[in-house]
């Protein structure tokens, strides 16, 4: 029985540990919880795009008619679009309202948002929705097997 009691030296030493375990233990929880939700509320830092010119690997006739594709240009998304006319344009796929990414729709003719269904005309400009301005326009140049898409300046 006698060897069931603590000193008070020992006694010390097993609460000390278990305030460090606890504490120890309680901090990795709240960095665990703390660090993802910090992560999803603060961005990461897009650079500007620095890219003038892009050769892009879809060849002109690959493109159908009332169709779009996303590519990169830079950074940054963009849209071609192949008008029911068969004319090629390239814009900005960054929404002018909250910076979602637009998409061609073709049973409309029209580059949409998602977000928050902003609607904008095959020149760019803002028809329909919340986008407060027209989609930056870049200049498409087809030639040969090759579509070159640069920034107007």
């Amino acid at each position: 029985m006698a060897n069931d009691v603590l000193s008070p030296g020992e006694n010390r030493a097993r609460r000390d540990f278990l305030n460090w375990f606890l504490g120890t233990a309680a901090g990795a929880f709240a960095a665990s919880v703390l660090y993802p939700v910090s992560r999803y509320l603060v961005p990461p830092k897009v650079e500007e795009s620095t890219a003038h010119t892009v050769t892009l690997s879809i060849k002109p006739q690959e493109l159908k008619p009332n169709s779009g594709q996303i590519f990169r240009f830079g950074s940054q998304p963009a849209i071609l679009v192949k008008t029911p006319a068969g004319e090629l344009k390239a814009f900005s796929a960054v929404c002018t309202h909250l910076a979602c990414i637009v998409q061609y729709r073709s049973d409309i003719s029209h580059i949409w948002c998602a977000c928050h269904n902003g609607h904008f005309d095959l020149n760019g400009k803002n028809i329909e929705g919340p986008p407060p301005k027209p989609l930056e326009e870049y200049a498409v140049n087809a030639k040969g097997d090759q579509i070159v898409v640069s920034k107007r300046s």
